[in-house]
C-alpha cells in the first residue's frame, strides 16, 4: 500500500491553498470541502496516482498551529493550554509562529483538540 500524500494546507484571502510536501501538486479551495475535492483531482492528473483510486484516504490535510487557528478561529486557544497544562504564553508563541513546538508538543497540543472533538461530538442539547 502506497503512504498517504501529505498536503500543507494555508489559509488565504479567498479560502485555502494546499501543496504537497514531496511532489510538485498544489491546488485551492473556497473551503475545506472544495479543497479536498480539487487535491483528488489533482492527483488524479499527477504522475502519482499509479492507477489507484484515489479518495479522500490516499492524502492527509496538514495545518501548522497559525494555519489552525487562523481556520479554526472558534477553538480557544487559552483554554486548550490551560486544559493540556501548557503555558498559555508558550502556547500562544506557537500559534503565533514565533516558536516551533516539538513533535511530543505537537501531539500533545492534538491529542487535546482531538479529546474536545470527541466530547462535542457527543454531546445532545435539549430543546
Amino acid at each position: 500500500m502506497k503512504k498517504r500524500i501529505k498536503f500543507v494546507v494555508e489559509k488565504t484571502d479567498s479560502g485555502f491553498s494546499a501543496f504537497a510536501e514531496d511532489s510538485p501538486i498544489f491546488t485551492t479551495g473556497k473551503n475545506i470541502s472544495e479543497l479536498q475535492k480539487n487535491i483528488i483531482e489533482a492527483l488524479e492528473l499527477s504522475s502519482d496516482a499509479d492507477n489507484r483510486k484515489i479518495n479522500t484516504s490516499s492524502f492527509e490535510l496538514v495545518f501548522d498551529l497559525k494555519q489552525f487557528f487562523k481556520y479554526y478561529r472558534v477553538i480557544n486557544s487559552k483554554y486548550l493550554a490551560e486544559r493540556i497544562g501548557m503555558n498559555p504564553s508558550l502556547f500562544s508563541q506557537y500559534i503565533q509562529g514565533k516558536k516551533k513546538p516539538s513533535s511530543s508538543q505537537t501531539s500533545r497540543i492534538l491529542a487535546g483538540i482531538h479529546e474536545i472533538g470527541k466530547e462535542l461530538s457527543s454531546l445532545n442539547l435539549s430543546n
